[in-house]
């Protein structure tokens, strides 16, 4: 196939060569599994349940932090067929998930959706779209329907900083769009009565050492454009990962002050949703990417 999945429109033929995204015509996977660590409404507080988390293999993004970085950049994981991947799906509600997490789904969409086919009705639970936000409105369109809860990340406002730090260009324009479409297809938030995400738009945000003020611009943003109508979650977690660790003005956790000044932008444009702890920036919070469930 040409690919045109995500923005770069990189045209690669993935039928016989490898993508921007470092994949081919094979799907491939590194981890399915319960996972405990998203935002309560979609994870739960039950530790014997979780969100049932699926990470996908290769990105669409380069960004030098990433915490996944085997499976993004590196590419390992495990090909699989789309009869496997559905097997997967139903083998995690099985387990007791409250919601099927696609994580860094992009660049395998029609795989997906085959696969979301194949488990039809006997699939009974919400469908996560987990992603860095760099989407193509056309891509989530094919995606109507099949998606529940869209959890994408607007990681920068700076077309610079963006380019710099995940090879993304115009990486907010392109991000704002992709929400909308996404809000246009789910409406506003929708709970069950216990507490968790039935269908909805939560906007991720991850602040990054020594640039709170981008933070700061992307908050304020989203709040103009979105307000409540979607959730917002502010993440602290950051930790020198990959190629981080090279880079003086990236080699260190966030401060408190720089998350407080996030936190604070916030409150000023209204919007509600989650506010992570500092402590959270823990490097065992990222999972092992064994295979597990595949």
């Amino acid at each position: 196939m040409i690919c045109r999945l995500c923005p770069r429109k990189c045209g690669a033929d993935r039928e016989n060569t490898f993508g921007f995204c470092g994949m081919g015509r094979s799907l491939r996977l590194a981890r399915a599994a319960l996972h405990q660590w998203e935002e309560p409404c979609i994870s739960g507080t039950d530790p014997s349940r979780g969100s049932g988390t699926v990470f996908f293999s290769g990105c669409v993004m380069r960004c030098v932090f990433c915490q996944n970085h085997e499976i993004s950049a590196g590419g390992m994981g495990k090909d699989v067929s789309v009869e496997r991947l559905s097997e997967v799906f139903l083998e995690l509600q099985e387990q007791g998930a409250y919601n099927i997490n696609l994580v860094n789904p992009t660049h395998f969409v029609p795989q997906i959706i085959r696969a979301l086919d194949m488990a039809g009705d006997r699939l009974r639970i919400p469908v996560v779209y987990n992603s860095g936000g760099y989407e193509r409105v056309e891509t989530l369109r094919a995606l109507e329907g099949y998606v529940d809860i869209w959890l994408p990340d607007v990681k920068y406002f700076s077309d610079e900083l963006a380019q710099e730090l995940s090879q993304a260009p115009g990486y907010f324009d392109t991000a704002m769009s992709a929400v909308e479409e996404m809000l246009r297809q789910t409406g506003k938030p929708v709970f069950s009565p216990d507490g968790m995400l039935k269908s909805g738009v939560i906007v991720r945000h991850l602040v990054l050492p020594y640039h709170y003020r981008d933070s700061i611009e992307v908050i304020s943003r989203v709040g103009q454009r979105f307000g409540k109508d979607v959730l917002f979650s502010l993440m602290s977690q950051y930790t020198p990962f990959y190629k981080a660790k090279e880079i003086p003005r990236l080699n260190r956790r966030i401060t408190t002050f720089e998350y407080r000044k996030a936190l604070d932008a916030v409150y000023a444009a209204g919007l509600e949703g989650f506010m992570q702890e500092r402590s959270s920036a823990k490097e065992e919070y990222t999972p092992d990417f064994d295979l597990s469930g595949i």
